[in-house]
This record gives C-alpha cells, structure tokens and sequence, in this order.
C-alpha cells in the first residue's frame, strides 16, 4: 500500500501526539489560542526492558498495554494519534524527476521505477510516501522538480501501527521523527539561508540521529549507536554504580569545556565518572565531524551555520559548547517550548525541553 505513511506532509485532525521510544512513551496535546498555542497536555511513562530490542518493536502487545495506560494516566481525550517511526529505520532521498509529469505520471515513475533504484529491500516489503519540493533548471537546460522520497520496511510500519490498532485508535499521522523535530523548530531553521546547513543532533536513548538540513529539508542523515544509555553506562561504570535503563543522572551532569574547567571539576583523575562521560562525548563529537565532511565534500558553497542539539541527551549541562569547541561549530540546545513560544501551565525545567521537540511537533500534526 502507498498510503500507509498517511500523507507524511499534510495536516492532521484533532488528535494527540504519542512518541514511542525504546525508554518512554511521550504524549502531547496542544490547543490553538489566539496566534500561538497552549500545551494542555504533556505525560511521560517509563518502557521497561524487553519491549524493544536494537531500537525495534519486539512485543506490541505489550506496549500497546503501556500506551493505553499512559492515556488514560494522561487523562487525554482522543480517537485519532500523530505518532513516528525512527529516522534510522527510514530511507530519505531528494530525487530530481522531469517537471512536465503529471501528478499521475509523477506517482507511477516513483513507485514502479525510481523507487526501486533507492530501497535496499524488494519494492512489495516497503511503504513509502512522497512530496514535492522546488523547481530547478539542470545543467542540460531541463526544467526539473525535486521530490522528497521516504520509505521504511512494512515490518516497521506494522509494529507500529499494530500497537494503536489493539487499542481502536486510529492512526492517522505516521511520520519519520525527524520530521516531527523540524516541525517544531521550523522557525529557527528560516533563519539560514540556502547556502548554510543546520546540523539536527538528536541525542535519544540508544543511538543519536544525524540530519544535515538545507532549506528546511534533511538533504543527509545517520545514525551514530551513543545515546544518553551508553552516555550514562561509561558514567555509572567509572563510579562503580549499577547501569541503569533510568539516565535521570545525566540531566545533572554539567560537562567541562576548557582545560581550567577540567581541572576544577576534576576529569584529570579526581572525577573518573566525569572523565568516562566526556571521552564517550569526544567519540560523539568525532562522529559528528565525519558525517559534516562528508556531506560538505560532496557539496558546493556550503557552510555548517549551527548545531541544534535535541532529544534527551540535547539538554546536558554545557553540552552546546563542548560541541563548539571540540569542532569550531556554533551550537545551541534546541527550546521547543520558546521555539513554539508554547504557553505552558507548569514550568519545564531548560535541561528537560529538548526531549520534546519529537512529541511537540506531532502534537502540532493534530490542531
């Protein structure tokens, strides 16, 4: 079926967010008011162990008993959800195709010709969806459209879209979560031009999701295995502490940016734990620098503007200038809540507001 990504681009109705992740199920509930909006709901519980294995779905039933429970914990009141599948279980590709198709031809040449040179798996195992982008000339003088391509496994689709159908709710968002995050700080990335790129960091559980985007759009992405588990692991290893699912203790962590910093805080042999945290960050930051050049050396007149650093692990002490010192980038931690200019009944905590930029924009998929 073509449609089961449920027009990744297109508006939702009144419904809520519900972020599945390996570690939490988020939910988000916004209401329009006035010219902005106003978060009348936001709810987190915990996923154990044993649901998801290697970043997948391996028991929906299960989880589909913890999302109904943090429903009706969340007290929200909803038949339609806005959800997302991982960026890494996703292929995303800007294809050039002839601008005098129609759209009839345009979705024929996609998915019984260009499709197939782009999947790694056979054409029948796959959902994908599409939406045009802009128009351009080639070099040949050809007038062409650029067409955002994204596909993942049907066994994918199906994981996630069981869990919601064993609770009668219907799905009538599903999206890449990478696409949810640029939503929700589409303003900020207005502000580059077409010749400067915005590196999306998104530090989650058990892995960090690279996308390099130009114009709004991710133009390059990869997925890194560090996230705020191992971040954590290296942490409660040093200081002989158990290792636990639960990384609360990173959002206290401050990290030393500077060798006087380092010495004061003591990662040169008094804070092992310290010093383990901030060796995983350094291969982190490695990561980082490799997916740049790489993509920077396929590009021309481009230039990396900004770091946003997102997901549970964007909001780390300090973490925005240990990036730019460690590669001369500018970096910030993204603030969906000032990004949306979100009015909120309760205070979140700066170091917790990162995690939201996923459930935040599909909240937004269904005002």
């Amino acid at each position: 079926m073509f449609n089961r990504f449920q027009d990744i681009l297109a508006k939702g109705k009144k419904g809520v967010g519900i972020e599945i992740a390996p570690e939490r199920i988020n939910i988000a509930q916004l209401r329009k008011q006035g010219q902005g909006y106003k978060l009348s709901t936001l709810y987190s519980k915990e996923v154990p162990e044993g649901i998801f294995e290697g970043g997948q779905i391996i028991d929906s039933p299960s989880l589909s008993e913890l999302v109904g429970a943090a429903i009706v914990e969340s007290k929200v009141k909803a038949e339609r959800v806005a959800t997302a599948v991982p960026m890494r279980e996703a292929i995303i590709r800007i294809i050039p195709i002839p601008a005098e198709l129609d759209d009839a031809e345009l979705k024929d040449l996609l998915l019984n010709h260009e499709a197939g040179l782009y999947l790694p798996y056979p054409r029948e195992e796959v959902d994908l969806d599409y939406q045009k982008l802009g128009f351009f000339v080639d070099e040949d003088g050809i007038e062409k459209v650029q067409v955002l391509l994204v596909a993942t496994r049907r066994e994918i689709t199906d994981a996630y879209l069981d869990t919601f159908k064993l609770l009668n709710l219907q799905v009538d968002v599903l999206e890449i979560n990478s696409f949810a995050l640029i939503r929700t700080i589409r303003d900020e990335l207005r502000k580059f031009s077409s010749q400067e790129a915005a590196v999306l960091v998104d530090i989650e559980f058990d892995s960090t999701e690279i996308a390099i985007i130009v114009d709004g759009v991710p133009q390059f992405s990869r997925t890194v295995p560090i996230g705020t588990y191992q971040l954590q692991g290296a942490l409660s290893r040093a200081m002989n502490l158990p290792t636990s699912r639960n990384t609360e203790l990173l959002q206290g962590m401050t990290i030393p940016n500077t060798q006087a910093d380092a010495e004061h805080t003591g990662v040169t042999g008094i804070n092992p734990g310290m010093a383990a945290l901030v060796r995983v960050l350094g291969e982190l930051a490695d990561e980082l620098r490799r997916s740049i050049d790489f993509y920077l050396n396929q590009s021309d007149n481009l230039e990396v503007a900004q770091l946003l650093l997102a997901g549970p692990g964007g909001g780390i002490g300090q973490l925005d200038e240990f990036f730019n010192q460690r590669l001369s980038l500018p970096a910030t931690q993204v603030d969906p809540v000032a990004a949306l200019s979100l009015e909120i009944d309760h205070d979140i905590p700066s170091v917790q507001r990162p995690a939201l930029g996923t459930v935040l924009g599909l909240g937004l998929r269904e005002v």
